[in-house]
């Protein structure tokens, strides 16, 4: 599977500057993280200087915060688009763990900020409302799924759409977070990528396992 580079090429030399300085502060940001990643490095891979980033992201904490609702609004805003309402529960079901699992493999910056964020114990998660608001849309896409299953008597009514995020995210999430260290002990350092459509076929069984009736 081909792994999503954050931008074109094409589109970043099209971009305005500021377009620039925050495609660069993603990767930056999934490189070295808040505390490693530089004001002036960010400069310096969008072409331009540290005052001007300064100009229209004000100061380092600002700027990652930003990236930070970026990353989780393209995940549930791509996520909302699947229309898995006109679906049959357990096709709606599948299809979500298999587009969850390969948008974790296809945007690894993505992730990686995530992890940054996590060793930061949520730091700016905690302080935004907005990423709060935005991620609800996780849960409630489930639980109409699950709610549809449930009334057909396909899924488990103890099941909650907390705990099925949960086991599809932990999935999906492994995967990129601890390819390099699962690949070199276990899988010989083979690419991750090689081993992509094994592990979502596992994550689909294991999901429609654990909400079975």
């Amino acid at each position: 599977m081909e792994t999503h580079e954050i931008y074109l090429p094409e589109r970043f030399d099209d971009a305005s500057l500021k377009e620039k300085i925050f495609f660069s502060a993603i990767s930056l940001f999934a490189e070295f993280g808040l505390n490693g990643a530089r004001m002036e490095q960010i400069a310096e891979k969008a072409n331009t200087t540290k005052r001007m980033v300064v100009y229209h992201f004000k100061s380092k904490e600002l700027l990652y915060v930003q990236v930070l609702e970026y990353v989780y609004t393209q995940i549930r805003s791509c996520e909302r688009q699947l229309n898995l309402s006109h679906q049959p529960p357990v096709e709606a079901m599948v299809e979500l763990v298999e587009w969850t699992f390969d948008f974790h493999a296809t945007h690894p910056d993505f992730i990686r900020i995530i992890c940054m964020e996590n060793m930061q114990r949520g730091r700016f998660v905690k302080e935004s409302a907005y990423l709060r608001e935005i991620n609800r849309s996780a849960l409630e896409l489930l639980e109409d799924v699950l709610t549809r299953g449930q009334e057909k008597q396909l899924f488990n009514k103890l099941v909650t759409a907390k705990d099925v995020h949960r086991l599809i995210s932990s999935f999906s999430f492994y995967h990129v977070a601890n390819s390099y260290t699962f690949s070199n002990f276990f899988e010989d350092g083979s690419e991750p990528v090689d081993s992509t459509a094994h592990y979502r076929e596992m994550a689909v069984k294991v999901v429609l396992r654990y909400i079975g009736p």
